[in-house]
């Protein structure tokens, strides 16, 4: 009996240890998602609030402008990709919340759909938000070594890895086989306050974290060249185009996880002023 007796004191002091430990647990997740889901509520209000005050309209293109007949008869896809509208955004309203504004970004069968923006460094928005609050949800921003008036060999865009999707929390779609096959999808749409482009899609991976492709200007056109045949080498699928060092580059990159990037590269097939 006294071996029963203590057996179940035992068993009651380890359930209750269970007891506490799990509430621990709980208190400690809840205090833990809180403050995410509270971030979360507020980039969306702020969204909701931009989208409402931005115009955002979809612009026929120019058929004569930035032509390349060499490439007419090829079996790149250019032609009609180049048929795809412009996306044109009234950047009054933006530029007025926040000076920083440089540009939006368009990638279909995503949710990435956002205006850009430029600090002096590549930390600020990692924490910060579009009207300048403290958000550990960040921004979509460009890198602080970038010109915002014309486009550099690379141009790259960065933005958190949000799980509910938001910022580039999608850009994983890109990985998906489904995606791939809609060449719709192969077309990233960016408006500046100086022009509207077309980038077409020809590299998406997953790698280990790493800086290699976050360069944006090149001393020569052989490092350049490397630097393509190497982002090129990596892509997850094969897309029907060329890329060389006459094209401009543009570079998504967010966290798959903690060790790993996602990465997109689109090269730049047309624009038309402002």
């Amino acid at each position: 009996m006294k071996k029963r007796k203590l057996y179940l004191q035992k068993k009651k002091f380890f359930l209750f240890l269970l007891i506490i430990l799990s509430t621990i647990i709980i208190i400690y997740n809840v205090i833990c998602i809180i403050p995410w889901l509270l971030d979360n509520h507020k980039i969306n209000k702020e969204m909701k609030q931009i989208k409402e005050e931005t115009p955002i309209i979809e612009k026929e293109i120019n058929e004569e402008e930035n032509e390349k007949p060499e490439e007419k008869n090829s079996s790149n896809p250019y032609w009609d990709f180049i048929k795809m509208n412009y996306m044109e955004v009234n950047f009054s309203n933006l530029i007025k919340t926040n000076k920083e504004t440089v540009a939006w970004i368009s990638v279909n069968e995503t949710n990435i759909n956002y205006p850009v923006v430029q600090h002096s460094d590549n930390e600020y928005y990692l924490n910060h938000s579009f009207n300048h609050t403290k958000n550990d949800a960040g921004w979509v921003f460009m890198d602080y070594r970038n010109q915002t008036q014309t486009f550099q060999q690379n141009t790259i865009l960065y933005a958190h890895g949000r799980k509910n999707g938001s910022m580039f929390g999608t850009l994983k779609n890109t990985l998906n086989k489904n995606w791939y096959q809609n060449p719709k999808n192969h077309i990233v749409k960016l408006s500046t306050p100086f022009e509207n482009s077309l980038w077409q899609v020809f590299s998406i991976y997953r790698i280990e974290t790493t800086n290699d492709y976050i360069q944006t200007d090149f001393s020569n056109e052989d490092s350049f060249l490397s630097f393509i045949d190497k982002i090129n080498n990596r892509s997850i699928y094969k897309f029907p185009t060329t890329v060389n060092v006459n094209d401009k580059i543009l570079t998504l990159s967010t966290c798959y996880n903690e060790k790993e990037k996602i990465v997109l590269h689109a090269k730049h097939i047309r624009s038309e002023k402002r």
